[in-house]
Protein backbone atom coordinates (compact mmCIF):
# COMPACT_ATOMS: atom_id res chain seq x y z
CA UNK A 1 0.00 0.00 0.00
CA UNK A 2 1.29 3.45 -0.91
CA UNK A 3 1.42 6.05 1.84
CA UNK A 4 1.95 9.53 0.45
CA UNK A 5 2.66 12.34 2.85
CA UNK A 6 1.52 15.73 1.58
CA UNK A 7 3.25 18.92 2.76
CA UNK A 8 3.01 22.67 2.30
CA UNK A 9 6.26 24.61 2.86
CA UNK A 10 4.37 27.55 4.36
CA UNK A 11 2.98 25.29 7.10
CA UNK A 12 6.24 23.63 8.14
CA UNK A 13 7.80 25.01 11.32
CA UNK A 14 11.02 27.01 10.82
CA UNK A 15 13.83 26.12 13.22
CA UNK A 16 16.47 28.84 13.76
CA UNK A 17 20.08 27.79 13.24
CA UNK A 18 22.36 27.66 16.28
CA UNK A 19 24.60 30.36 14.73
CA UNK A 20 21.61 32.63 14.03
CA UNK A 21 22.40 32.78 10.30
CA UNK A 22 19.20 31.25 9.01
CA UNK A 23 16.29 28.87 9.49
CA UNK A 24 15.48 25.36 8.32
CA UNK A 25 12.10 23.82 7.58
CA UNK A 26 12.46 20.03 7.60
CA UNK A 27 10.19 18.39 5.04
CA UNK A 28 10.97 14.76 5.79
CA UNK A 29 13.59 12.60 7.45
CA UNK A 30 14.07 8.83 7.34
CA UNK A 31 13.67 6.96 9.55
CA UNK A 32 11.01 9.03 11.32
CA UNK A 33 12.38 10.73 14.42
CA UNK A 34 16.01 10.26 13.42
CA UNK A 35 18.40 12.97 14.56
CA UNK A 36 21.13 14.71 12.59
CA UNK A 37 23.62 11.96 13.49
CA UNK A 38 21.57 8.95 12.39
CA UNK A 39 19.18 9.83 9.54
CA UNK A 40 19.31 7.78 6.33
CA UNK A 41 18.06 10.72 4.29
CA UNK A 42 16.71 14.20 4.98
CA UNK A 43 15.02 16.83 2.79
CA UNK A 44 14.57 20.42 3.91
CA UNK A 45 14.28 24.04 2.84
CA UNK A 46 16.62 26.62 4.37
CA UNK A 47 16.60 30.40 4.48
CA UNK A 48 20.14 31.77 4.51
CA UNK A 49 19.97 35.18 6.19
CA UNK A 50 23.64 35.95 6.94
CA UNK A 51 27.14 34.88 5.96
CA UNK A 52 28.84 32.11 7.92
CA UNK A 53 29.99 28.49 7.91
CA UNK A 54 27.90 25.63 6.57
CA UNK A 55 27.38 22.87 9.11
CA UNK A 56 29.56 19.84 8.47
CA UNK A 57 27.91 16.41 8.16
CA UNK A 58 30.62 13.72 7.99
CA UNK A 59 29.59 10.65 6.01
CA UNK A 60 26.74 12.51 4.28
CA UNK A 61 26.35 13.47 0.63
CA UNK A 62 24.55 16.77 0.06
CA UNK A 63 22.69 18.35 -2.85
CA UNK A 64 21.43 21.91 -2.81
CA UNK A 65 19.30 23.97 -5.23
CA UNK A 66 18.61 27.69 -5.10
CA UNK A 67 14.86 28.35 -4.85
CA UNK A 68 14.75 32.12 -4.36
CA UNK A 69 17.04 35.09 -3.77
CA UNK A 70 20.44 36.14 -5.09
CA UNK A 71 22.21 32.96 -4.04
CA UNK A 72 25.38 32.22 -2.14
CA UNK A 73 29.08 31.61 -2.74
CA UNK A 74 30.34 28.37 -1.15
CA UNK A 75 34.10 28.11 -0.58
CA UNK A 76 36.49 25.79 1.22
CA UNK A 77 38.31 22.44 1.09
CA UNK A 78 38.76 22.40 -2.68
CA UNK A 79 35.27 23.74 -3.42
CA UNK A 80 34.49 27.12 -4.92
CA UNK A 81 30.91 27.34 -6.20
CA UNK A 82 28.47 30.17 -6.82
CA UNK A 83 24.95 28.90 -6.20
CA UNK A 84 23.26 31.69 -8.14
CA UNK A 85 21.26 29.92 -10.86
CA UNK A 86 17.84 28.80 -9.59
CA UNK A 87 16.95 25.12 -9.68
CA UNK A 88 20.39 23.82 -10.66
CA UNK A 89 21.41 20.97 -8.31
CA UNK A 90 24.89 21.17 -6.81
CA UNK A 91 26.35 18.12 -5.04
CA UNK A 92 29.13 18.17 -2.44
CA UNK A 93 30.44 16.04 0.43
CA UNK A 94 28.87 16.87 3.78
CA UNK A 95 32.16 16.74 5.67
CA UNK A 96 33.61 19.63 3.63
CA UNK A 97 34.26 22.69 5.77
CA UNK A 98 32.56 25.40 3.73
CA UNK A 99 32.05 29.10 4.21
CA UNK A 100 28.90 30.64 2.81
CA UNK A 101 28.77 34.24 1.57
CA UNK A 102 25.49 35.72 0.39
CA UNK A 103 25.53 37.29 -3.08
CA UNK A 104 22.90 39.85 -2.04
CA UNK A 105 20.04 39.52 0.40
CA UNK A 106 18.60 36.39 1.97
CA UNK A 107 18.32 33.25 -0.16
CA UNK A 108 16.16 30.16 0.10
CA UNK A 109 17.43 26.74 -0.94
CA UNK A 110 16.22 23.15 -1.13
CA UNK A 111 18.50 20.54 0.46
CA UNK A 112 18.81 16.78 0.19
CA UNK A 113 21.18 14.87 2.46
CA UNK A 114 21.84 11.13 2.24
CA UNK A 115 23.90 8.97 4.57
CA UNK A 116 26.73 7.62 2.42
CA UNK A 117 26.61 3.84 2.07
CA UNK A 118 22.89 3.70 2.97
CA UNK A 119 21.11 5.92 0.44
CA UNK A 120 21.89 7.93 -2.66
CA UNK A 121 19.81 10.72 -4.17
CA UNK A 122 18.94 11.59 -7.74
CA UNK A 123 17.69 15.18 -7.91
CA UNK A 124 16.20 16.69 -11.07
CA UNK A 125 13.95 19.58 -12.05
CA UNK A 126 11.28 19.03 -14.69
CA UNK A 127 9.18 21.47 -16.72
CA UNK A 128 7.01 19.02 -18.69
CA UNK A 129 4.85 15.98 -18.04
CA UNK A 130 6.88 12.96 -17.03
CA UNK A 131 6.62 9.33 -16.10
CA UNK A 132 8.17 8.93 -12.64
CA UNK A 133 10.43 5.90 -12.42
CA UNK A 134 9.73 3.94 -9.27
CA UNK A 135 11.80 4.47 -6.17
CA UNK A 136 11.21 3.10 -2.67
CA UNK A 137 11.67 6.58 -1.20
CA UNK A 138 11.14 9.94 -2.88
CA UNK A 139 9.85 13.47 -2.86
CA UNK A 140 8.11 15.86 -5.24
CA UNK A 141 8.06 19.64 -4.72
CA UNK A 142 6.10 21.95 -7.02
CA UNK A 143 8.11 25.13 -7.56
CA UNK A 144 6.09 26.78 -10.35
CA UNK A 145 2.73 25.92 -11.86
CA UNK A 146 0.22 23.40 -10.56
CA UNK A 147 1.01 19.71 -10.97
CA UNK A 148 -1.26 16.65 -11.05
CA UNK A 149 0.19 13.34 -9.90
CA UNK A 150 -2.87 11.11 -10.03
CA UNK A 151 -2.11 10.12 -6.45
CA UNK A 152 -3.41 13.16 -4.57
CA UNK A 153 -4.95 16.59 -5.00
CA UNK A 154 -2.98 18.84 -7.39
CA UNK A 155 0.23 20.38 -6.05
CA UNK A 156 0.45 24.19 -6.11
CA UNK A 157 3.81 25.97 -5.79
CA UNK A 158 5.33 25.22 -2.39
CA UNK A 159 3.40 21.97 -2.00
CA UNK A 160 4.67 18.45 -2.38
CA UNK A 161 4.55 14.77 -1.56
CA UNK A 162 7.04 12.38 0.00
CA UNK A 163 7.01 8.63 0.54
CA UNK A 164 9.21 6.01 2.18
CA UNK A 165 9.20 2.22 1.90
CA UNK A 166 6.34 2.62 -0.57
CA UNK A 167 5.65 3.31 -4.22
CA UNK A 168 5.30 6.95 -5.20
CA UNK A 169 3.18 8.50 -7.94
CA UNK A 170 3.62 7.10 -11.46
CA UNK A 171 3.41 10.42 -13.28
CA UNK A 172 3.44 14.18 -12.88
CA UNK A 173 1.67 16.49 -15.31
CA UNK A 174 1.60 20.30 -15.22
CA UNK A 175 -2.01 21.44 -15.04
CA UNK A 176 -1.42 24.82 -16.65
CA UNK A 177 0.37 25.40 -19.90
CA UNK A 178 2.68 28.11 -18.55
CA UNK A 179 5.96 28.11 -16.69
CA UNK A 180 5.96 24.91 -14.62
CA UNK A 181 8.78 23.44 -12.52
CA UNK A 182 8.80 20.33 -10.32
CA UNK A 183 11.68 19.07 -8.18
CA UNK A 184 11.85 15.28 -8.28
CA UNK A 185 13.99 13.44 -5.73
CA UNK A 186 14.57 9.69 -5.99
CA UNK A 187 16.07 8.23 -2.83
CA UNK A 188 17.59 4.83 -3.55
CA UNK A 189 19.46 2.27 -1.48
CA UNK A 190 23.21 2.71 -1.90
Amino acid sequence: MTTLHRFDLDRLPATPWKNGGGRTREIACWPPGAGLEDFGWRCSVASIESDGPFSAFPGVDRQILLLAGDGVHLQGEGLDHRLDVPLQPFAFPGEAALGCTRLGGASTDFNVMTRRGRFRAEVAVHAQALHLPGSPHGLLLAVAGTWRTGAAAPLAPGQGLWWADAVGPAEAVPQDGGDARLIVVRLLPA
